[in-house]
């Protein structure tokens, strides 16, 4: 048992996190869905146990026999294999998403294909060989292994760097980790084959997905999290006789909206993974001071008085005020900041004619000019209680009209650009 003590302890962590994973799945109701993670723990469990098999056989040759060796070594190969290759599946899927036509998927997978080819037709030429502190098999099988290994390490990189900017920093962290230290035992393992290291590989890189990517427990909690500001928002918005469909509408409005954007190159630098997420959450807070704004002139059927407007207009101060004292203390400053900016900001204009301040260009935050072009689009189009919804068409002109006077140009032509989309999602 000497020789399989490394596998035995990685055998039980391994086990010990598809045992949690599994509960809390089951918990949620999510383990019917089959997820990149899924495969990957399946084909790291299988690696483990191989390792472990493999690291017993090759130091008790004489009992088990060669055939034996090598057909276990077969195994593990071939799990290892298909580990690597779902590491860097699992990577496509948290950072770009995975190809869905025929000819990327092909493409990924080839160097994989290629190496468990190679593998099942060298296996005969594994050689048992004698080392210091324990004994190996090694050959081109294991060879091509460490390749494919590295091939899969140096695409998973090239990938990484092409969407630095669209990963949340959480993921960046992680997927560094994982690339290094998968890069440093290949290399180390290949100098020195004797060294069976391999299922540390394994049970480390399980073990910073699930902690930072895949509990369940943390992600029931972030759902939570974004049921509890749709609901206040929805809550908040029907104090104006709304049903809660502003809030909705202008949530993917701005989502589409940031899509584009993105797609054109635009605002790159600005518009990261976590930005954008903030951004997501932020935007169904954007009328939260309307809840210090009296009944009577939020549902008043005619137009508003100078007096009352100038009420209406301090729901984005007291937005913004509302926000520092509600998320304030939570700890997730970034969030807390984009909530505020959207709140106070979004009736700001581009030429500086706006409220509260009168910010003009780019002194308004992007958060808030993103905003404030789906907030005006759907309180168009939409029927209130001191008017009729206006007629798509026109609803589209004032965009359009408003481009470089009240919005950002850019964001305004990305807008118009998206119609189509824009449409279908006020079809409902």
């Amino acid at each position: 048992m000497n020789y399989v003590k490394l596998q035995l302890g990685c055998f039980v962590i391994v086990l010990y996190i598809i045992i949690i994973y599994v509960r809390e799945c089951k918990k949620q109701g999510l383990l019917q869905e089959r997820r990149p993670f899924h495969f990957l723990l399946a084909s790291g469990l299988v690696s483990v146990i191989f390792d472990g098999a493999t690291a017993y056989t090759v130091n008790h040759i004489a009992q088990v026999g060669e055939l034996c060796n090598r057909i276990l070594h077969l195994v593990f190969l071939l799990s290892l294999d298909t580990f690597i290759f779902m590491v860097f599946v699992y990577m496509l899927h948290i950072t770009k998403g995975i190809p869905q036509s025929r000819k990327g998927q092909a493409l990924i997978g080839l160097p994989y294909v290629v190496n468990v080819i190679l593998v099942v037709v060298n296996i005969k030429d594994l050689e048992y060989r004698t080392g210091v502190i324990t004994n190996y098999s090694m050959g081109w099988s294991a060879y091509t292994c460490f390749a494919m290994a590295l091939i899969y390490i140096a695409l998973s990189l090239i990938n990484f760097l092409r969407r630095w900017v669209y990963i949340e920093m959480d993921k960046k962290w992680s997927i560094v980790t994982c690339l290094v230290f998968m890069a440093v035992i290949t290399i180390y393992q290949t100098i020195y084959p004797e060294i069976l290291m391999s299922s540390l590989c394994v049970t480390i890189i399980l073990l910073g997905m699930y902690l930072k990517q895949e509990n369940p427990a943390v992600t029931q909690i972030q759902h939570y999290h974004e049921e509890m500001i749709m609901g206040f928002a929805t809550l908040v918005e029907n104090k104006d006789g709304s049903t809660g469909g502003h809030i909705k509408r202008t949530s993917r409005y701005v989502q589409l909206l940031v899509e584009e954007l993105r797609r054109r190159g635009q605002y790159k630098s600005v518009l990261t993974k976590d930005y954008v997420n903030d951004l997501y959450l932020a935007a169904p807070m954007h009328d939260i001071g309307k809840i210090a704004i009296p009944d009577a002139i939020l549902q008043k059927p005619g137009k508003l008085t100078t007096e009352e407007f100038e009420i209406m207009k301090g729901h984005t101060q007291k937005g913004g005020e509302i926000i520092e004292e509600t998320f304030g203390h939570l700890g997730d400053k970034s969030y807390t900041k984009m909530a505020y900016q959207v709140a106070k900001y979004h009736h700001e204009k581009w030429n500086g004619k706006g409220y509260p301040k009168g910010l003009e260009r780019e002194e308004i935050p992007l958060c808030a000019r993103i905003m404030a072009v789906a907030d005006v689009f759907d309180a168009v189009s939409e029927k209130r209680c001191y008017r009729d919804a206006m007629p798509q068409e026109q609803c589209f002109e004032i965009i359009e009209k408003g481009r470089g006077t009240d919005f950002d140009p850019m964001i305004a032509d990305a807008f118009l650009s998206i119609r189509d989309k824009i449409e279908q999602i006020h079809k409902g």
